[in-house]
């Protein structure tokens, strides 16, 4: 079986903005600008994370033409407030990866500035489980966001997945390295991540 090793996490937003400001009003952090996603027509912001972590604040890009596909993290079906959507997880050889589990995507190759990856992306955009498995990333070369972002004193405490079928979706992954991660029985499938930030424990949902 694939090793998973937890990458980081995203917030979706309506807008970037929207996004951004979710975050930093429950951490208490301020996020440093990102950039642009142009095979997805979505951009970003970012912060650092104790442990190799980061945070994304993550939207539809108004400012360039929808792609030729669906966009990533099902964001165009995302509507209502920011929110945190997904929980990334790399593993070292994605084709492997696509192979061990179905309906995760294709692997999608990706840059921006001096980074290079790739990332498992559906067709339609939703990936199993309602969108709550995690989407998976290779990264290529020695370059990763967690070497370009400032420190700020974040660490993730837990995450925790909510899920109606919680047993089921931790059977199929397995041991997920990298942090705390905690399945959740619940009827409403969701996210929050608690983390210990300059000002204390706060919870990011």
């Amino acid at each position: 079986m694939s090793a998973l090793i937890l990458d980081h996490l995203a917030v979706s937003g309506e807008t970037r903005d929207a996004a951004r400001a979710h975050i930093e009003e429950a951490l208490g952090v301020e996020m440093q600008t990102g950039g642009e996603h142009e095979k997805f027509a979505t951009h970003n912001h970012l912060m650092g994370l104790e442990d190799g972590l980061y945070l994304e604040a993550i939207s539809i890009d108004p400012n360039v033409p929808n792609p030729d596909r669906a966009r990533w993290f099902n964001l165009d079906n995302f509507a209502g407030p920011p929110r945190l959507t997904n929980w990334i997880c790399a593993v070292p050889d994605i084709s492997a990866a696509l192979a061990q589990w179905d309906g995760v995507g294709d692997a999608v190759s990706l840059e921006r500035g001096e980074l290079r990856w790739q990332m498992a992306v559906p067709q339609s955009g939703l990936l199993p489980f309602g969108g709550f498995f995690p989407p998976l990333i290779q990264w290529h070369g020695t370059l990763h966001p967690k070497t370009m972002l400032n420190a700020t004193g974040v660490s993730l405490k837990q995450l925790t997945v909510a899920h109606p079928q919680a047993d089921a979706l931790a059977d199929t992954l397995g041991k997920v390295a990298g942090a705390t991660v905690r399945f959740e029985q619940a009827e409403t499938a969701m996210l929050s991540a608690e983390f210990e930030t300059p000002h204390g424990v706060r919870t990011l949902t």
